[in-house]
């Protein structure tokens, strides 16, 4: 079982930068292809980004690309989502999932662990 805590989120006016940070313990962080989503008030959850076991290839929501970044440093069993140039529409709760594959997944029913989330708010 891996347990995914993540952190970093608040309140940050449009135009702004923040960094999320999802730390893993538990199983083998490297074994396991990770991915971010999101979940606006009153929406679905919705795919963001995701990421191979080792980090070397990445695939994006076509309404982040260019903007959000997602890396992972496996010696520090933790994933990362650099967010730049935010806008109002990006305001949910974000989430960090892990995927027992090489590669990622843009269909949440994929992931079997989740983190607890955490909110970005982005003022206009």
């Amino acid at each position: 079982q891996v347990q995914l805590v993540e952190s970093g989120g608040g309140l940050v006016q449009a135009g702004g930068s923040l960094r999320l940070s999802c730390a893993a313990s538990g199983r083998t962080f490297s074994s396991y292809a990770m991915g971010w989503f999101r979940q606006a008030p009153g929406q679905e959850r919705e795919f963001v980004a995701h990421t191979t076991i080792r980090g070397g290839s990445a695939f994006y929501a076509t309404s982040v690309k260019g903007r959000l970044t997602i890396s992972r440093d496996n010696s520090k069993n933790t994933l990362y989502l650099e967010m730049k140039n935010l806008k109002p529409e990006d305001t949910a709760v974000y989430y960090c999932a892990a995927r027992p594959s090489y590669s990622g997944s843009t269909n949440d029913w994929a992931y079997s662990y989740w983190g607890q989330g955490t909110q970005v708010t982005v003022s206009s």
